[in-house]
């Protein structure tokens, strides 16, 4: 176990996971807070908390998981479209359960979400911050 956590993939995956609980708490809270105050559609009402939470993640991702020190207007327009790329996935999972009618939005909440943590990990750490060593 302790030859797995030396390797610097495996720790910035931890990392990453430790950061993306925190923005995982934010876009929950404001997700959930919107599909009950508000009349936006479920899918408006993630994609709300989704960026919500994104915006901590670059933050915290650029400083503590990768330690970056490139541009940080580049990286962040990079972490952007990866941002909308694990979001058009999301959106793909409010259709499909739209389409078979099933409605309980933290359900489907949840399972947007999981798709796109794969794919922002891979896509952030081979392309958003290919340059850290």
């Amino acid at each position: 176990m302790d030859t797995l956590l030396r390797r610097r993939g495996v720790r910035q995956f931890a990392k990453f996971s430790v950061v993306g609980t925190s923005g995982l708490a934010v876009n929950f809270i404001l997700a959930h807070l919107l599909e009950k105050t508000t009349h936006l559609s479920h899918f408006s009402d993630f994609a709300i908390g989704f960026m919500a939470g994104g915006v901590s993640n670059y933050a915290f991702n650029r400083i503590w998981t990768f330690r970056s020190r490139r541009n940080a207007l580049v990286e962040g327009t990079q972490f952007l479209i990866v941002s909308a790329v694990a979001l058009s996935l999301g959106k793909i999972v409010f259709i499909v359960a739209e389409q078979h009618d099933f409605r309980h939005f933290t359900t489907t909440w949840f399972a947007a979400t999981a798709v796109g943590v794969l794919v922002n990990f891979f896509l952030n750490k081979y392309w958003t911050f290919r340059h850290v060593n």
